[in-house]
């Protein structure tokens, strides 16, 4: 009788033992689960940043690592969230890119622009951004005179590089109201092509070399809730793209 009661006393205790093995294992993974979400929401820039670093002191070049599009372009001294998102994203040599981005910003001031328009860094290259205001009335497509002057001086300098350029044009997302245009795809894609042709046929760019390209509302540099935000998103960008192996 003593034995059985022993036994079971014995028995009994194991239970305290798996119950702490247990609550181990349960502590070891969630803290598994806060490290793949803090990996997660990383700062995109900052990886980029770091990515560029160490390849560089890896002896490697320091191109952008593809991340499937959601990260878009990035600017100079803007806010990161002015991403362009889901873009195809053409590989390209940074050390190049910066190079022509030191380039174009000279070339900009020596014009006196720099007042009248933006440079940025993107992931494809580099992009001369002018705004709405500079080049057309709200809702229309056809070039202002006083904008001839400053696309003039800009094919002056687009016609020192070989690289390809892209011309987007870009609106807000106010449908639009004229009985021309349906959509403001259209709208968009009007203003880009104005564009190429002027710098083709006035200015005699390489029309093999250069395209349009309307993006319509759907890449927003800032908020379309307010007027100011939206006055940014009206905008055209002149893209000039650089890739590994050069220009063809």
């Amino acid at each position: 009788m003593s034995k059985r009661r022993e036994k079971n006393k014995n028995s009994g205790g194991g239970g305290g033992e798996w119950l702490t093995t247990y609550a181990d294992l349960m502590t070891l993974l969630l803290t598994f689960f806060v490290l793949l979400y803090s990996f997660s929401t990383i700062d995109a820039i900052k990886f980029k940043e770091i990515s560029w670093s160490l390849a560089k002191a890896l002896g490697g070049k320091t191109g952008v690592i593809n991340n499937g599009g959601n990260l878009g372009p990035i600017p100079i001294n803007q806010n990161p969230g002015e991403g362009i998102k889901n873009r195809s994203e053409i590989s390209q040599d940074n050390g190049q890119t910066v190079k022509l981005l030191n380039e174009i910003t000279k070339e900009i001031k020596d014009k006196n622009l720099d007042t009248k328009i933006a440079i940025k860094e993107d992931v494809r290259g580099v992009i001369i951004e002018l705004q709405e205001k500079i080049l057309f009335d709200t809702g229309r497509a056809e070039l202002k005179t006083e904008s001839i002057q400053t696309l003039s001086k800009i094919a002056d300098i687009l016609k020192k590089y070989p690289n390809e350029i892209i011309v987007e044009g870009h609106t807000d997302n106010i449908p639009i109201n004229t009985g021309y245009y349906k959509t403001n795809w259209e709208l968009s894609s009007d203003r880009a092509v104005k564009v190429v042709r002027y710098l083709v046929e006035e200015k005699g760019l390489n029309p093999q070399k250069i395209q349009a390209v309307g993006c319509g509302e759907f890449r927003p540099i800032a908020s379309n809730e307010t007027p100011e935000g939206r006055k940014k998103n009206r905008r055209v960008n002149i893209l000039i793209l650089t890739k590994d192996k050069g220009s063809n």
